[in-house]
């Protein structure tokens, strides 16, 4: 398998993206930490899922733009598992609106989540990689972070920021054997989206060359991918999977 041995933190995995990449993981051999921040149920879902596939779970809850509890997640791995692999900083949120009527709290909370839990956690999970001279980062960012969209400032600027922190972090990092790269979605069908009005979303199916709206688990086929041995050369990098929405 893929990533037999190797132990696996993803964040926001209790559902959508989060939860296809952690499943994926594990059904290609690694053992997961899925972190969530409200939904117990649908995390000790996925945890029993990952057990089903043969390998290790662990639920933790951590809300990743409080410092100390990102720290804790990789705390968490490396007590149960022994060792830390694989970072997947998927855990984000939205709070749409025009600039205009944007509010503070909602530009400053959607940053700190997206972003600075990302940092956060790429901090903490540093030294015991550097210590074990590998390590795969792989942060989820958005088409959105690419090309900007009306009533998501918030939003895009998270996911741009993500690619630039990936990039630096890469350069920081690269010389320990430690790659860090960047998946960028483009519309996939999860709970997120499926709250767009019709109309947007028709909007949004005439750009994809493709032809239909992606799926949680091609995401996270990337993203097994760059965590595997095959992607040891690639760094720095932003993967888009978006059916062609953007190129």
């Amino acid at each position: 398998m893929l990533l037999d041995g190797k132990a696996a933190i993803v964040t926001g995995a209790s559902r959508g993206i989060g939860r296809a990449v952690a499943l994926a993981l594990a059904d290609a051999g690694a053992d997961v930490l899925v972190n969530y921040t409200g939904n117990l149920r649908a995390a000790e879902e996925v945890a029993q899922k990952i057990g089903e596939a043969g390998r290790r779970a662990y639920i933790c809850r951590a809300d990743v733009a409080q410092a100390e509890e990102a720290a804790g997640l990789v705390d968490a791995a490396l007590k149960h598992f022994g060792r830390v692999d694989i970072l997947v900083n998927n855990a984000g949120i939205t709070r749409d609106n025009l600039i205009m009527r944007l509010k503070d709290e909602d530009w400053e909370r959607v940053l700190a989540v997206n972003l600075k839990g990302a940092f956060n956690c790429m901090r903490a999970v540093a030294r015991p990689m550097l210590k074990a001279r590998r390590g795969r980062i792989i942060n989820i960012s958005s088409v959105v972070g690419i090309t900007g969209n009306a009533g998501q400032a918030n939003y895009a600027a998270s996911k741009a920021g993500l690619i630039g922190l990936t990039r630096s972090v890469a350069r920081e990092l690269g010389s320990r054997n430690i790659t860090v790269n960047t998946v960028a979605p483009g519309f996939i069908e999860t709970d997120m989206t499926a709250a767009l009005p019709e109309e947007a979303r028709e909007k949004m199916l005439a750009r994809v060359a493709l032809g239909r709206f992606g799926k949680p688990a091609e995401v996270a086929a990337a993203v097994v991918f760059l965590a595997s041995d095959a992607a040891g050369y690639i760094t720095g990098q932003t993967l888009v999977v978006d059916g062609g929405m953007v190129m």
